[in-house]
């Protein structure tokens, strides 16, 4: 696979190489792109720009800097363009372009996804303004993608600069980078010369971008093909699903549940012992692919984990606050209080569920969001309400289930849904019951009061309508058999899906409307109030 034995640097690959290695054999079905101008500019620089092309094109085998094709990945449909930086640098240019925008209009007309591969220094100088133009066509090809729900996914390659980092390759729904491939707009030496310093170690690289939240995931040759598969597999439609009852370990008559203590109940929903959404991942999916970052460089918050996972055959987006077990991971995580840039990515990854059409499932266990002067400083609130505002109108079925605390806004950013389940030893409340006794009682001796008064169990909740069904927990609570905890989840969560997605799109946003509408509305009396 060409990468170093010793050090794991991926070297360059031609395009024809990067096809054999992606497709499936035998499955590559070359694709044309119309004729296009040659040297529109008459240029001349040490050498005639017509005499470089045909150098280029007898060095590659290629008639410009992108080849195209359609064939699959693990036997999925897939258009594939790809990109050979030995041709120009893989410059843009007017072939180039048109070759991207053909794969796109291919793979919108037969609804297939779209794999783009980059290697390029950026727009080709000798096409002048009919080069610089070509980022505008590609991103207007990228955009009918999105209109026609199409997965699009670009995998950058070093170096991917310029006109080709400034378009099509970082309009994709999923950014995914080989180790140390560098991607920005304005190249190193340019920076430098610019602002007459040194820039830092590893900037611009894929391990910076991940770290700063503008791409999905890094992913080496080895994995790639795998990864490539789970995505593809979740994107494909046509997987069938079983029907299912909902599980008697579901309870949705408040009657069918006993009074807790609320201070066993405090304790049971925080004990460290509880799995996280990392250790459903794990009991649930056939294959889970994360993905990281908010895009605007607010950075990737490790307090909540997003990605696109096989949940019994079909794909399912995954979104849950991350705490952890030990004291370390705690704070690693941030004790699962999210950040602007976790609610920003979380409300990206939702968005891109609905294009794509897979349901979301949620798992809610957060204090609360992060109340930092960072947070503030950008936009915690507005980030909050973007979420709620995607959740109130994806067409695809959202279930959220509270697995732990469910604590204020920073839990129903990602509890808005068609269906929320909790957990039978979780709370769920505007505010934490330390809280509520600081602000009302004055005392923190009050903390069992005022979980009382909240009515933070599942019990109260349900009740109250406010979650939709309870899922019962192993004798003792669900850290003490944490498997079987998360299995009677994971059957919960498939029940629910099972029910929601029985229901047309419109219909569904209308009674998901309807829920929140109606909560805490006196029906019998609202006719006389009027």
């Amino acid at each position: 696979m060409w990468v170093c034995p010793a050090c794991g640097q991926h070297l360059r690959l031609s395009a024809v190489q990067r096809m054999r290695m992606l497709l499936d054999p035998g499955s590559a079905q070359p694709l044309t792109p119309a004729t296009t101008v040659c040297d529109p500019l008459d240029f001349i620089d040490t050498r005639g720009y017509r005499e470089r092309l045909r150098l280029a094109q007898d060095t590659t085998g290629l008639k410009d800097a992108v080849l195209i094709a359609a064939g699959s990945i693990d036997g999925h449909p897939v258009v594939v363009a790809v990109m050979d930086f030995a041709f120009l640098g893989g410059s843009l240019g007017v072939a180039a372009g048109e070759a991207v925008l053909t794969a796109a209009e291919h793979a919108v007309a037969t609804r297939t996804p779209l794999l783009l591969v980059t290697a390029s220094g950026g727009a080709r100088m000798q096409e002048g303004p009919l080069a610089l133009l070509q980022m505008a066509k590609t991103a207007n090809a990228m955009a009918a993608l999105d209109a026609a729900g199409i997965l699009t996914i670009s995998l950058i390659t070093d170096p991917t600069y310029g006109g080709v980092a400034a378009s099509f390759a970082t309009l994709s729904d999923i950014v995914l980078c080989e180790p140390g491939a560098r991607l920005g707009f304005a190249g190193p030496r340019v920076i430098e010369q610019t602002i007459g310093q040194r820039l830092p170690q590893g900037f611009q690289t894929a391990e910076f971008l991940l770290e700063h939240g503008l791409v999905d995931d890094i992913r080496p040759r080895s994995g790639l093909r795998a990864t490539l598969a789970v995505l593809l597999t979740a994107a494909n439609r046509r997987t069938a699903v079983t029907r299912r009852k909902a599980p008697a370990s579901v309870v949705t008559m408040p009657e069918q549940l006993d009074d807790l203590d609320p201070e066993r109940v405090l304790t049971l929903a925080r004990h460290t012992g509880r799995s996280t959404i990392t250790d459903h991942l794990a009991q649930w999916t056939d294959g889970f692919v994360e993905l990281h970052g908010d895009r605007v460089g607010g950075g990737d918050c490790p307090s909540i984990i997003s990605g696109i996972g096989l949940l019994d055959g079909r794909g399912v987006m995954m979104i849950g606050h991350q705490k952890g077990h030990s004291t370390q991971e705690l704070v690693r995580r941030n004790f699962g209080m999210a950040s602007p840039a976790g609610y920003r990515k979380a409300a990206r990854v939702m968005r891109l569920a609905a294009k794509i059409g897979i349901p979301i499932v949620t798992l809610v266990d957060t204090p609360g969001a992060h109340p930092g002067l960072d947070a503030e400083r950008h936009g915690q609130a507005s980030a909050i309400a973007e979420c709620l505002r995607v959740l109130g109108s994806v067409p695809v079925p959202v279930v959220s289930v509270i697995t732990g605390e469910g604590g204020s806004g920073g839990a129903l950013a990602l509890a808005a849904a068609d269906r929320v389940l909790m957990c039978r030893h979780a709370i769920y409340s505007v505010i934490s019951p330390e809280g509520c006794t600081a602000i009302l009682w004055k005392d923190s001796s009050h903390r069992e009061r005022a979980a009382r008064a909240l009515r933070v169990d599942a019990r109260s909740l349900l009740s109250l309508g406010v979650v939709d069904g309870v899922i019962d927990e192993p004798a003792g609570g669900a850290h003490t058999d944490p498997v079987t905890a998360s299995l009677l989840i994971r059957d919960a969560v498939l029940s629910t899906l099972d029910q929601i997605e029985a229901v047309d799109d419109t219909e569904r946003i209308r009674q998901r409307h309807r829920r929140y509408r109606e909560l805490g509305r006196d029906l019998q009396n609202t006719a006389v109030a009027l």
